[in-house]
């Protein structure tokens, strides 16, 4: 059993999933349907067909015969020996029976000799007599069943009727030998469909294989190659949006390399410093106050430019976590972005940057503060920090009947159009020798988008390079988890 069990599960995982598997299948049931159903369709048409042609040349012979019938006024005694031997060679001929029945439903002639004399009542007979000819055939019994009426010549008065039944096995056996014929046309077009469905489900997956190989290259490290699979157009789109992540891989992780030896580099400076400064405080004797001062005070900025590392690294770590869980409630946004414009005034201030707030309406929403806080505070003292001394910063806030929008518009230095689609990725500075200068970390942004994000909103970026920048926060009124 779990052999079995094993098999099975192999079974329904790498062979019923293959593409190959069902690119097989497909061409298989592309072929062999179509087969079976013209197998069907030609079958069907020529047993119509068959039976069509034999009840008219049936139905042929009865008129004739009906038309000597009536002129030699048969079914009133009066004998033919010529009309016995026709009734009975179109039995012969067509193997099958004839009776002549008179309006007494009574039996006149019976080329089989067997119910001459009787009373046949049935329902075909009945309709001959009402002057209807009737003509039946029972595919499951081989037979065709057909009624003509005797006419009066001077009345046209039906007074008689002759019911034919006639054998269908020569149809049967035509049938049999054609299907047979047809049976096998459709192996050889089986067997053909099956051969040509193998090759071609090998071909067609090729590409897919290369693309697999060469995905296991680059994830191995053995291939620093972009992948190029033009084969289909699915093989090329697939190959673009692979190469479009390959490329972002890259950029993310040189961008990481490089701020961790920037990170590396600015926590050993003020070490270095605090070493130096212990150092050459140790060997001195009566050290004045002020040295201590200024030496404190150069160690002071030093771990401040640490605090905020660490600070901005534990917020995104604490972005990133999965079971992190938002505190919603009902907030005051007017009030809220009033808050977090109060306490980044002064620093606006010590450049003679001008914080203008604009607001539109009131605006309630369910939102998490602290983490809403966090995302403006980043932008707005990022449209500070990247600002020209005397520039300003614009701050407005607008709703409608779904979201709330915050725009923060700075007239800063801009960031270039190729770095644009870059500035939310984590570690990514756009200008990195001045970003150092002023203290930036490259993960404010990424912060702030990370917790609008988890608002379920979006933020949006449209600068123009030595004119400024805006950002754009969108977030729903209602929060839906």
């Amino acid at each position: 059993m779990v052999i079995i069990s094993g098999v099975r599960k192999y079974f329904k995982k790498n062979i019923f999933k293959s593409l190959r598997f069902r690119i097989i299948l497909l061409l298989l049931a592309a072929g062999i349907i179509p087969c079976l159903i013209m197998k069907a369709v030609i079958l069907n048409s020529y047993e119509k067909r068959a039976v069509e042609v034999r009840t008219a040349d049936i139905q042929n012979q009865c008129t004739i015969l009906c038309n000597q019938l009536s002129g030699i006024d048969y079914l009133n005694g009066i004998t033919s020996e010529v009309i016995k031997t026709e009734l009975t060679q179109l039995t012969n001929i067509y193997n099958g029976r004839v009776m002549v029945i008179d309006s007494d439903y009574e039996i006149e002639e019976d080329t089989y000799n067997l119910d001459k004399g009787k009373t046949i009542i049935s329902e075909d007979v009945i309709k001959c007599f009402q002057g209807k000819s009737t003509s039946h055939y029972d595919a499951a019994n081989r037979y065709i069943e057909v009624t003509a009426p005797i006419t009066d010549t001077e009345t046209d008065a039906v007074k008689g009727v002759m019911l034919v039944s006639v054998s269908t096995d020569s149809i049967a056996d035509s049938m049999t030998i054609l299907e047979g014929n047809a049976n096998v046309v459709a192996v050889i077009i089986i067997v053909t469909m099956a051969v040509l469905a193998f090759f071609a489900g090998v071909l067609m997956v090729k590409p897919f294989k290369r693309i697999t190989d060469s995905i296991g290259a680059v994830t191995e490290g053995y291939d620093d190659n972009y992948l190029h699979e033009n084969a289909y157009t699915e093989t090329v789109l697939i190959s673009e949006a692979f190469n479009k992540m390959l490329g972002r891989m890259k950029v993310l992780d040189d961008s990481r390399q490089e701020f961790v030896s920037n990170v590396s580099h600015e926590l050993k400076t003020p070490l270095t410093s605090m070493k130096v400064l212990a150092d050459s405080l140790l060997s001195q004797e009566e050290v004045p106050a002020e040295l201590y001062q200024e030496f404190m005070g150069d160690l002071s900025e030093e771990i401040e430019r640490e605090n905020k590392i660490i600070n901005d690294l534990l917020s995104l770590v604490k972005m990133d976590k999965t079971a992190t869980t938002l505190n919603i409630k009902s907030e005051n946004i007017n009030e809220l972005v009033e808050r977090i414009l109060k306490r980044l005034r002064p620093i606006a201030a010590n450049r003679n940057v001008e914080v203008v707030f604009e607001s539109f309406r009131p605006v309630s929403a369910e939102v998490d503060e602290m983490k809403l806080s966090l995302a403006i505070s980043n932008l707005v003292e990022n449209a500070v920090k990247y600002n020209h001394d005397g520039g300003w910063v614009h701050v407005s806030l607008n709703a409608d009947h779904k979201y709330f929008y915050v725009e923060v518009a700075d007239s800063g230095i801009g960031i270039p159009e190729d770095s644009v689609e870059h500035i939310f990725e984590r570690f990514y500075r756009v200008d990195k020798s001045h970003s150092r200068e002023i203290g930036g970390t490259g993960l404010g942004l990424s912060i702030a988008r990370n917790a609008v994000v988890m608002h379920r909103g979006a933020v949006k970026v449209f600068s123009q390079e030595g004119e400024g920048t805006t950002f754009t926060i969108r977030i729903p009124l209602t929060y839906v988890s």
